[in-house]
């Protein structure tokens, strides 16, 4: 399934806000160098799904209606139990930027995506003295997927493009090269309004998608 935006230009505040924050996290933090390859993030796919699998039991808890969706209402309580202070404005903007069908709710996989949203919003990685989501374990794995943007990010502009995706994907195996519909396709899956470039947030939705969130399948990035 592609994720698809109504409007392609109606998040540009928050993308471009993110963008600045992967920017300073590619030149300011020597934590983010953990990845060397592809293959060593497909290895941490088991992990990873499993740790955002954990949220689970959160968005349960706010989605009081148990509709299988959280309102707005809901998650103003969810934000305000977690103790993140946002502002109206901002989380107008994550909620309709995370609500990627217009459906006024906010579903398990979008939810997740909201979660790391803040959690990059709100402050450097680098300082381990407060707790963003009151959770060290789910800010570790959200620490993880922002290491495997930054290292899909070779030019530390903040955003994907597809050089970058191919030079990731070939550089795991330089003598067995991905096919040119593969990397055409795992960008595809990020890029939504086919700009030739992937946002933090875009890219979220895709990797959610890659490490088997719904179905406890991965998705192989290098082949078919």
């Amino acid at each position: 399934m592609l994720y698809c935006c109504n409007s392609p230009n109606k998040y540009k505040r928050l993308d471009a806000k993110l963008e600045r924050k992967m920017v300073e996290a590619k030149k300011g933090s020597s934590g983010y160098h953990n990845f060397k390859s592809i293959n060593s993030i497909i290895m941490k796919f088991p992990q990873l799904r499993d740790s955002l699998k954990n949220i689970r039991a959160v968005f349960e808890q706010y989605d009081e209606d148990s509709n299988g969706t959280i309102d707005h209402e809901e998650l103003k309580k969810c934000l305000q139990k977690l103790q993140l202070h946002l502002t109206k404005e901002e989380v107008e903007d994550l909620f309709h930027s995370c609500d990627i069908d217009g459906r006024e709710g906010i579903q398990f996989n979008e939810f997740i995506v909201l979660l790391c949203l803040i959690y990059l919003l709100k402050g450097p990685s680098s300082s381990n003295t407060t707790s963003r989501l009151g959770s060290p374990q789910l800010e570790a794995t959200f620490d993880t997927v922002i290491e495997v943007f930054l290292f899909l990010d070779k030019n530390g502009n903040g955003k994907l493009n597809k050089n970058d995706m191919v030079k990731a994907l070939n550089d795991a195996s330089p003598q067995e090269k991905s096919p040119s519909h593969i990397t055409r396709t795992r960008f595809e899956e990020m890029d939504w309004d086919r700009n030739g470039q992937v946002s933090f947030r875009e890219f979220l939705f895709a990797f959610i998608k890659w490490v088997g969130i719904d179905t406890d399948e991965e998705i192989s990035l290098t082949g078919g």
